[in-house]
């Protein structure tokens, strides 16, 4: 096998939340590109362009309509992907909540959604796909964390710490799992040019603040993740555990 060979994922069956659009999509799509079949997961938007270009690519897609501030979601998610598809390799947990606002404007709703859909449920979500990937002899977990795992960010605190309790939970699971052969690792873009970050992309005052620390030039896109997302995904990656992999055009660098 060669290095290459490493990085296919031929006959790998991946789980992607928020799937729709945006950072998942262009992982969705670059793990059908390495060869793995999807199961799409989200609430919001229909899944259907994700499809169409997955299937284009010769792979199969699942799609669940599932709300992932809910847990009820979970069992959804991973039983429809054992009946579609009969097996789970890989789980990337991208789906993301967010609510702007000042520090002492957060509700407690505003706090519960966030924190439902950024760490609860990812929580769940791993538990459930590493109870199938250990009775497959092992598997890759993605985290989706963020730049502001490690900052703190401004008027997003409940973003903010569900996203730093991602990344704590990407590193306590490695710990147990990586005995068991299941790999679990994060990735923590920066500033991408998504929907999520529509106001920041339209704030007159904000937009010329982040760009110009950024040392990259320009903001991210769901196709500056693709590599790294089949990278964990994997064999290339298999001695790699608990580890927080960031891509922000060299945003922390500053």
């Amino acid at each position: 096998m060669t290095i290459l060979d490493k990085f296919r994922l031929d006959g790998k069956v991946a789980i992607v939340t928020g799937a729709s659009t945006g950072l998942g999509q262009g992982m969705a799509i670059g793990l059908a590109e390495a060869g793995a079949d999807i199961v799409g997961a989200g609430s919001r938007r229909s899944l259907d362009q994700t499809q169409t270009a997955i299937e284009k690519l010769g792979r199969r897609f699942v799609s669940v309509k599932a709300d992932l501030a809910k847990l009820d979601s979970v069992p959804v998610i991973v039983n429809t992907t054992l009946d579609r598809l009969g097996r789970v390799d890989i789980l990337v947990n991208n789906a993301a909540g967010q609510r702007r606002k000042g520090a002492l404007e957060f509700t407690e709703e505003d706090w519960d959604y966030v924190h439902n859909v950024n760490l609860k449920t990812v929580y769940f979500l791993c538990k459930a796909a590493a109870q199938e990937m250990l009775k497959q002899g092992g598997g890759k977990i993605i985290n989706v964390c963020s730049v502001l795992s490690f900052q703190g960010g401004l008027r997003v605190l409940a973003y903010t710490a569900s996203k730093g309790g991602v990344a704590q939970l990407t590193k306590a699971l490695a710990n147990e799992l990586a005995p068991q052969g299941i790999n679990v690792n994060g990735l923590a873009p920066g500033y991408m040019a998504t929907e999520l970050n529509t106001a920041l992309l339209n704030d007159p005052v904000r937009l010329p603040q982040i760009n110009v620390r950024i040392p990259a030039g320009r903001w991210g896109t769901p196709e500056d993740l693709k590599g790294a997302a089949v990278y964990l995904a994997s064999a290339a990656s298999d001695y790699m555990h608990g580890h927080i992999l960031v891509l922000d055009g060299g945003w922390m660098s500053r």
